[in-house]
């Protein structure tokens, strides 16, 4: 059996168990400001979690030979809004950096802006 919802349930109940899980550690009132700044500390991550859908827009040079990394732009729905952003992703799919990142009210003006993303 497979349960099916849509994206936007499970960000809001991620941010909801993280508030909570703050608040409980830290006391009433703490959760939500405590929750804001790790989610800028771990962005990056969240955010990758979070994509609804991605696509590869072509690689990302770098001064290390060895590492190949591609820029990825992905669209996904995050603590109430809709984001599309662009990451720098390795062969294996593990997000390296954020180059940008743009919040949107309604699914429909992201997934345009997903959709004009070079």
């Amino acid at each position: 059996m497979s349960i099916v919802q849509p994206i936007g349930l499970a960000s809001d109940r991620v941010m909801t168990a993280l508030i909570a899980g703050l608040e409980l550690e830290f006391g009433r009132g703490a959760g939500e400001a405590l929750a804001s700044r790790f989610m800028e500390a771990e962005e990056i991550d969240i955010r990758w979690d979070a994509r609804a859908v991605e696509r590869s827009v072509g690689s990302y040079i770098t001064q290390d030979d060895g590492i190949e990394l591609d820029r990825i732009v992905a669209h996904g729905f995050l603590d109430g809004s809709w984001f599309v952003a662009m990451f720098i992703v390795d062969g294996d799919g593990n997000a390296h950096g954020l180059l940008s990142c743009r919040t949107f009210a309604s699914a429909d003006t992201a997934a345009t802006a997903f959709a004009q993303a070079r």
